[in-house]
């Protein structure tokens, strides 16, 4: 597999694929033949490589995407790769009319991954309609509206309009600057949807009212009841009602039946204090 790298010149690597010789369809069956018999690597090399340029030619009919072609390549390679490790010369075809499905499938996921930070194409249907759209529309005129579009490739109005408007709306850096001086960016637009200082302070206080209710509250039970709160209601593993009654030396319902009266309790004391507990 020839590997791509970020420093790759475009130009280079496609001088050097240029340089592997394509296979006659002999040739092509012997290396296949060996590969899928013999697992040979430097056979599968060979189909790799002769199909290289091949990749290049499909990757170049996404560009408009706005994706890097190389990155493009790369996908498609990949797809090349597991074409030539399922291909069966028995079938009667060459490599690459096998190898071209693969090749689009693995860039079409790849531009439909990076298009959008949203999925924007979860179903058959709607990575069909994502890129059938634009070619359809080109094919049809700008002007075309939602409804010509939609009978032209069968499927509803509305998913058109959803994906065009989806296809139209492109993801962008919120440290993007905005206008000319460069000193704005995208962030610095967003509205403050946190809590002013006001709300801040009048939360705390709030908070450490509630604290003092609920203290005074458990302050005034029994031992026993003080237990059952601690080990059940006050603590992120709590213990279960079988364990409280073996402490207490009571039965498990009767240990539900003391939970239940400390809860109802616990309601109407701080109910008591105008504090919101579903009064």
């Amino acid at each position: 597999m020839y590997a791509l790298t970020t420093t790759n010149n475009l130009t280079l690597y496609l001088n050097d694929i240029s340089r592997y010789p394509l296979l006659t369809k002999e040739e092509e069956y012997d290396l296949a033949m060996c590969l899928r018999e013999e697992g040979g690597r430097e056979a599968a090399e060979k189909l790799i490589t002769s199909n290289l340029r091949f990749v290049v030619k499909v990757a170049n009919e996404y560009r408009s995407y706005g994706l890097r072609l190389m990155d493009l390549i790369q996908e498609g390679n990949i797809g090349l790769m597991l074409a030539v490790k399922k291909f069966d010369p028995d079938k009667g075809y060459r490599l690459i009319t096998y190898a071209v499905w693969w090749i689009k499938a693995r860039i079409q996921e790849f531009v439909i991954k990076n298009w959008s930070i949203v999925k924007i194409g979860t179903t058959q249907a709607q990575k069909k309609l994502f890129y059938k759209l634009k070619q359809t529309r080109e094919k049809l005129g700008e002007l075309a509206d939602y409804g010509t579009i939609a009978k032209s490739l069968d499927v509803k109005e509305s998913d058109v309009e959803e994906m065009d408007l989806r296809m139209g709306a492109r993801d962008f850096s919120l440290n993007a600057s905005v206008g000319e001086d460069g000193n704005t960016t995208h962030i610095d637009l967003l509205p403050e949807k946190g809590m002013n200082q006001e709300d801040i302070v009048a939360e705390a206080q709030e908070r450490a009212v509630i604290k003092k209710d609920i203290e005074d509250a458990l302050s005034s039970l029994e031992e026993r009841d003080r237990f059952i709160v601690e080990k059940r209601l006050m603590t992120d593993e709590p213990m279960t009602l079988q364990e409280v009654g073996t402490q207490l030396g009571v039965s498990r319902e009767r240990a539900r039946q003391l939970e239940a009266r400390i809860k109802k309790n616990l309601r109407s004391s701080l109910c008591q204090k105008q504090l919101t507990w579903n009064c």
